[in-house]
């Protein structure tokens, strides 16, 4: 894939300075950390490596990445190698897609309370799936799936929500049958609505009780009990947002799906369009109006802001397991399901015919492998290219 005309890199390094010093009054140290790691991926301020193709003798010199999991450059490894796990456990049977979203009213909340209210997030979309499964009304089993964390939208600005990617089934309460769902139906999403409207309701209300949330600026004023549930009576009359997608076609088209959703970052760099200094234009989907491709321009230090509403804190799990998938028990469980799925019906989901798997740097002249010959320190590097350490100016 060609190198985008603009990357979040070039906006950082080009605009990072002007930007900090207009947003010290909310900027974090993980905000901090997370500009310059994507200012200096790929450059010499990393150090890097010297490459030689075994074949030909080819040599070239590769920067080190940063590995923060915000980059939009460092992602494609660590979702490989996750992608490669799960082909081991996806099941033979159709996979739902359905995703959990929280009302816009809580978004501010949500931002001055990123650990708690994701968690929350995470936990009740999880817990309603497993209740509403686990109800003989509707499919009476027990239920595994993982979860994945997105705090944004499209066009970049805060939509904090849940996918849950579900096997069209599940085991029976005394664990002799596997339970088949619906070809295109796995619970009813109404319900689902009510179930984790009311438990996120009340996980907000424990997390108030035990003063585990912040509240300031705009929302200063709910830290008095009163008024904090009198704002949440009329999101509790109103519908949530909660929609099941058409199942995947198959395995192979599952995997696909978990490579591009897995490790995403908030924007690619190949949505960026353009950047002249001042103004970033990038292309986002209006889901609004047909999925219709539309273009975006904002200033840098907008984009900046925007991208930044999505860091999360540190060590927070962003993609989860739950029911038999979750904990040490998962390999155990799914050797039950495989085993029942073989004595029940056959089903006619084909198998994995190809995965995502990890791929050497190759040799551009031979496509050959290459392999690693010198390490270099960032100090070779720089004295090699004639490059100075600066705050968001390090090139390559």
């Amino acid at each position: 894939m060609n190198r985008p005309p603009v990357e979040v890199a070039d906006i950082i390094r080009a605009s990072g300075a002007g930007f900090l010093e207009k947003s010290r009054r909310w900027l974090h140290w993980s905000h901090l950390k997370v500009l310059n790691a994507i200012a200096r991926c790929r450059t010499a301020a990393l150090g890097g490596h010297r490459d030689q193709c075994p074949q030909c003798g080819h040599q070239a010199t590769s920067y080190n990445s940063c590995r923060n999991r915000h980059c939009p450059k460092c992602q494609t490894a660590a979702r490989d190698r996750w992608i490669a796990k799960r082909q081991t456990e996806v099941l033979p049977v159709g996979y739902f897609h359905v995703v959990f979203t929280l009302p816009h009213e809580l978004s501010a909340l949500a931002l001055q309370n990123k650990k708690e209210v994701y968690g929350l997030l995470l936990q009740a979309s999880a817990d309603t799936l497993l209740e509403v499964a686990a109800n003989p009304k509707h499919l009476g089993a027990a239920i595994g799936f993982l979860s994945i964390l997105h705090t944004w939208g499209q066009n970049l600005l805060h939509h904090p929500h849940v996918h849950c990617v579900v096997p069209g089934g599940g085991i029976s309460p005394d664990q002799t049958q596997w339970i088949h769902s619906r070809p295109n139906f796995l619970v009813p999403v109404p319900v689902l609505k009510i179930v984790f409207r009311a438990k996120v309701r009340d996980g907000l209300k424990r997390l108030f009780r035990a003063r585990k949330l912040v509240f300031a600026g705009s929302i200063a004023e709910l830290s008095h009990g009163n008024r904090f549930l009198a704002f949440l009576e009329p999101l509790c009359e109103k519908e949530w947002v909660v929609y099941a997608k058409a199942p995947f076609r198959g395995p192979d088209h599952l995997l696909q799906y978990l490579a591009r959703y897995t490790h995403r970052v908030a924007i690619s760099n190949h949505r960026l369009l353009a950047f002249d200094g001042e103004s970033v234009t990038f292309r986002w989907k209006d889901y609004a109006h047909g999925n219709k491709q539309r273009k975006m321009t904002v200033s840098a230090n907008e984009f900046l802001r925007r991208f930044l509403l999505h860091t999360l804190p540190r060590g927070f799990v962003r993609i989860r397991f739950f029911g038999f998938l979750a904990g040490p028990r998962r390999s155990r469980m799914l050797q039950l399901a495989r085993r029942l799925l073989e004595t029940g019906v056959e089903c006619a989901v084909p198998p994995i015919t190809s995965t995502p798997t990890p791929t050497a740097f190759q040799c551009p002249v031979c496509a050959t492998p290459m392999v690693v010959v010198e390490r270099l320190t960032a100090a070779m590097v720089r004295r090699a290219a004639g490059v100075h350490r600066d705050d968001f100016n390090d090139s390559s």
